[in-house]
């Protein structure tokens, strides 16, 4: 038994250190933050999650091929990001607003390319109801609410999932052993549907969005409470700031590009922030650090709980762009010679009501050229 100047030592493992009592003294935790140890060795949400995004994603192209004779589109529209077409992640799950519920300018009898097509302008047309697939919609009312979940396992292709899984392995991972499993697959899940919710709410209703971004984006923020809560045990945190808040900047920039999902950061990094404080375990030396620590538990649990109820049903009002008119913003610079913050983001073809759906909205930062026919 391993023993020191002050006697035998009690052999810690890993559920005395979650259960962080009398048995996981207080300077070792301390000793552990320091060297960057957390409550557990292995991080088996993140690999979970990430067999079952890899597994998803060869789907994806298993469907593509099915469809359209190859893996990855090539027509009409190339997706640079080595994968399925639009219209193949709408039918999959993406989050596309007109299979949630009823939008005035793509109804449920609106047509679209099929998956299949590979004409342009299209020749093989379905209907938005057939598009969004899982046995269409009760009564003819769209109704697939899953899709604010759904995306977060969906990807635009192999670049855009490496990426991504480049992220999660990393810094998501490093995230789930300080945290816990249970504390980060819950952080993890709410960052990633509320940016769902918001981007539901502010993005164009024509363009479907996929990947989970906006889950990595709230186990960054994570990392902010992290900071502040224990910012006396990090080497040099002021660098550390400054390094973190060009990082988060850097982020929010490249969510400006044309077609990439700014809103899922955003919103994933708010709610990261919010439930982050919860279930973050904080070393508290003092009352009152401890009383403040608390205080803002309490607080981000209402707050978590305001955001959601209100862009939820904001966003199945009939103009949810109303609630917010600036809000589209966020993710795309007005200009005279586009339609990235305006409209429905679809391109329509000649032939009457049919529209071809030639963009993807991403959710890491990827993007993808939309292509006029």
């Amino acid at each position: 038994e391993p023993t020191d100047r002050n006697g035998p030592q009690e052999k810690k493992n890993a559920f005395t250190k979650f259960l962080a009592n009398g048995k996981y003294p207080l300077e070792q935790r301390i000793e552990d933050k320091k060297r960057g140890i957390g409550r557990q060795r292995y991080a088996i949400v993140v690999w979970a999650l990430t067999i079952a995004m890899v597994g998803v994603c060869i789907w994806e192209l298993i469907l593509n091929a099915r469809e359209q004779g190859s893996p990855f589109s090539f027509k009409p529209v190339v997706n640079p990001m080595l994968g399925p077409s639009s219209a193949a992640l709408i039918n999959l799950g993406a989050r596309f607003p007109p299979c949630m519920k009823l939008v005035e300018d793509v109804p449920p009898t609106f047509q679209l390319a099929c998956m299949n097509d590979t004409a342009n302008p299209p020749d093989q047309l379905c209907t938005v109801e057939e598009l969004c697939g899982f046995g269409g919609f009760h009564n003819e009312n769209p109704n697939q609410s899953f899709r604010f979940v759904t995306p977060i396992f969906l990807h635009a292709g192999i670049i855009h999932l490496l990426l991504n899984m480049l992220a999660q392995m990393s810094l998501s991972a490093q995230i789930e052993r300080e945290m816990g499993s249970a504390g980060f697959l819950i952080t993890y899940l709410a960052g990633g549907i509320f940016g769902n919710v918001l981007g539901g709410n502010f993005s164009l209703v024509g363009v479907p969005s996929v990947g989970a971004s906006g889950a990595i984006f709230g186990t960054v923020a994570v990392t902010w409470v992290d900071l502040f809560a224990h910012w006396k045990y990090h080497y040099r945190p002021v660098r550390r700031l400054v390094f973190m808040i060009i990082e988060l900047l850097i982020g929010i920039a490249i969510g400006y590009i044309p077609y990439v999902d700014n809103f899922a950061h955003i919103g994933g990094f708010v709610m990261g922030l919010l439930v982050g404080t919860v279930f973050y375990p904080v070393i508290s030396t003092t009352k009152r650090h401890r009383l403040i620590v608390w205080t803002f538990k309490i607080a981000a649990i209402p707050l978590a709980v305001i955001l959601y109820v209100v862009l939820v049903r904001n966003f199945y009002t009939s103009d949810p762009y109303a609630a917010c008119s600036g809000c589209r913003y966020l993710s795309c610079f007005p200009t005279a010679a586009n339609n990235h913050c305006k409209g429905t983001g679809m391109v329509t073809s000649t032939g009457g009501n049919s529209t071809h759906l030639t963009n993807l909205s991403l959710g890491l930062a990827t993007f993808t050229t939309p292509t006029s026919p």
